[in-house]
């Protein structure tokens, strides 16, 4: 299964002052929704993405069924986006 990196151009952090998860990058920023900030917090270069949606499902027991599709649905936006890349 693919694992899915973080793009090193981008930077996932916390800003207090925005209340969210930011991803920085050189000409700016991305505020992310909970969401997304939940997924890419997963995206650490060693889950693979059966393993992030399985920490998702225990981590929100009551998400919808859908959850799976959803994320994989986000990580090919991340993808085309270049915020991530899979290692094979």
């Amino acid at each position: 299964m693919p694992t899915p990196m973080r793009n090193k151009l981008y930077k996932l952090q916390f800003e207090k002052a925005q209340d969210c998860y930011v991803l920085l990058y050189p000409e700016g920023m991305v505020k992310l929704n909970p969401s997304a900030a939940e997924i890419l917090l997963q995206v650490d270069g060693n889950n693979t993405v059966d393993g992030i949606i399985s920490a998702l499902k225990a981590k929100f027991p009551d998400a919808p069924d859908s959850i799976s599709e959803d994320i994989h649905r986000f990580l090919d936006e991340a993808e085309n986006k270049e915020w991530i890349h899979y290692e094979q």
